[in-house]
């Protein structure tokens, strides 16, 4: 004679409930007539009242008492006698919310730095491996200055370098930009400030030349960004100091791309040039 759970239906050699897979009480009894052939005919047998324990944070329902709960990680679990009723809401399949409800604050959180990510209240460089190392803090102005847009100031150099140019293309890339700019901003900061930032390299900018990279820095003294009416004469200046420059066969010559920078102090405009 064999016997099985009523919940599971894993047989067991003797009728001695629970049930070792599912805690069940429950078991009945399995009966096969001699020469019968067919399913074997099966009788209940109640071993009476069957208990789970409930988890009093989400209510699931649980066969053993083995904290913490599978649901929502409660360690309070309360022994209770299981009806038809806590049968059926075993079987309901939670909503979305009702799971994520004990993750909501950490995708709160989430949400709140990937925003100040997105909006550039943090920089995306703070993380290593991401982004462009953060330019030193120096005196006067690398984006507008005098009502000129400096960023602008710089591709409309690039365009009269390469007008300069009848054998070659140079591509303006970005990465060597950004690398001027740290550049630029550092040998400002030691002029005026004293300061010694730190020293950065072409790799830590994604730059992979193909030609050894060369630069140059310079001021132009003779006038102040104040003097210049917009973007266009401020270029025309910066191109020809370049031109005139020690690099200056070097930038008609062409590399394979070229960045720089353009920041404003009250006295003087300074350059870094950068191409490889």
């Amino acid at each position: 004679m064999k016997w099985r759970c009523t919940w599971c239906g894993k047989p067991h050699a003797e009728d001695d409930p629970p049930c070792d897979e599912c805690g069940h009480n429950t078991f009945e009894e399995a009966v096969v007539r001699q020469g019968e052939e067919g399913p074997a005919r099966t009788k209940t047998v109640d071993t009476g009242t069957t208990y789970v324990w409930r988890c009093q944070n989400c209510g699931r329902n649980h066969v053993k008492n083995n904290p913490p709960c599978a649901r929502c990680g409660e360690h309070d679990l309360e022994k209770i006698e299981q009806t038809y009723d806590d049968v059926g809401r075993e079987l309901d399949v939670p909503g979305w919310l009702e799971v994520a409800k004990p993750y909501l604050p950490a995708f709160a959180i989430i949400g709140v730095v990937a925003l100040l990510f997105v909006t550039g209240i943090i920089p995306a460089s703070i993380l290593p491996g991401i982004g462009h190392p953060s330019p030193p803090d120096a005196p006067g102005e690398g984006s507008t200055a005098a009502g000129l847009d400096l960023e602008e100031t710089e591709l409309l150099v690039h365009e009269r370098l390469e007008a300069e140019r009848t054998d070659s293309e140079t591509q303006y890339d970005d990465d060597l930009a950004a690398f001027a700019e740290y550049q630029n901003r550092a040998l400002v900061s030691q002029e005026y400030d004293g300061a010694e930032p730190d020293p950065a390299g072409l790799d830590e900018f994604g730059v992979d030349c193909s030609v050894n990279p060369a630069g140059t820095s310079l001021s132009l003294t003779e006038s102040t960004i104040d003097e210049y009416d917009d973007e266009a004469t401020l270029a025309d200046d910066v191109a020809a100091a370049l031109l005139a420059s020690d690099l200056g066969d070097d930038v008609r010559s062409g590399y394979p791309s070229e960045g720089l920078d353009v920041h404003a102090t009250d006295d003087a405009v300074h350059v870094t040039y950068v191409t490889c």
